[in-house]
């Protein structure tokens, strides 16, 4: 099992990418995607147009994914699965194991308290349940956040929090990656907020920056790293030494906030993920 964002990790095509949740490369989104299950064990197929081997995905929440090239048939996955049995097993247990010793707010389905680390900013979320199909998220007062509606539908509420997130990643991290820029003399085109599954943040061939809203959980010298990073991909398109020369010169202390960030998959809660965040790659 490799780190998930190693100075080893080579060009991505034109496109430079930082992993998020990941170990080993981040994958494209995929075009298609179906569920499968072998002897009892349940996994996602999911098909990557750039996909170029079979990867194994196994989540930091139990989920199993396996990427696979278009030019592999789907019908073969069961007999890879099984080849690869004992690893995903024991990756597998380890993480649940894991999730044991968690806070509340990561493994809750709903949050009742948020921590934005980045910002640095705590939230307290108040749900008031009400008949009807709306859901809404208002403020009321500095930092509590009232959901209003039809608050039993857990995915309708976790669904509205991470667009909130989005709004919220979307006002503090354009500005202040503005600012970084300017600060490391490392210009950009332009730059956007969603929300990737295995990326912290990537940058294309035409200097386009997107950053993962995901980042408001982590702390602030670690957001930074990433924007860092992803600033330097403007110049070298790759991980090649040229580029980490860059980065070392623009932020000497890389190589701690590396480590650190490869760990960062615990800062971010369940339930901003649709299925569940973070995987080891095999």
């Amino acid at each position: 099992m490799s780190d998930a964002f190693s100075k080893e990790r080579g060009a991505m095509g034109h496109q430079g990418a930082l992993g998020a949740n990941t170990a080993g490369d981040s994958l494209p989104r995929s075009n298609r995607s179906s569920n499968g299950s072998s002897n009892g064990l349940d996994y996602r197929i999911r098909v990557s147009k750039r996909a170029k081997n079979i990867n194994i995905h196994v989540s930091h929440w139990g989920d199993v994914e396996i990427v696979i090239p278009p030019s592999v048939d789907p019908r073969q996955v069961p007999e890879i699965v099984e080849r690869r049995r004992e690893w995903i097993v024991r990756t597998r247990q380890r993480f649940l194991d894991r999730q044991e010793t968690m806070p509340l707010d990561v493994v809750q389905p709903l949050p009742e308290e948020i921590q934005l680390r980045s910002l640095p900013e705590t939230w307290t979320v108040i749900y008031a349940p009400a008949p009807g199909t709306q859901l809404t998220a208002t403020t009321r007062s500095p930092h509590q956040l009232h959901v209003h509606g039809p608050t039993e539908n857990l995915e309708s509420c976790q669904s509205l929090l991470r667009r909130w997130l989005n709004r919220k990643a979307t006002y503090h991290f354009l500005p202040w990656l503005r600012q970084v820029s300017r600060e490391i003399d490392l210009p950009y085109a332009s730059a956007s907020v969603r929300q990737q599954k295995t990326r912290w943040a990537s940058c294309s061939s035409k200097r386009t920056i997107s950053l993962n809203a995901k980042l408001l959980f982590l702390p602030a010298p670690l957001v930074r790293y990433v924007f860092i990073h992803e600033l330097c991909h403007t110049v070298h398109m790759n991980h090649s030494a040229q580029f980490w020369a860059l980065v070392g010169k623009k932020e000497p202390d890389y190589e701690r906030l590396d480590q650190e960030l490869q760990k960062a998959w615990c800062y971010v809660p369940a339930w901003v993920e649709r299925s569940r965040p973070t995987s080891a790659t095999q």
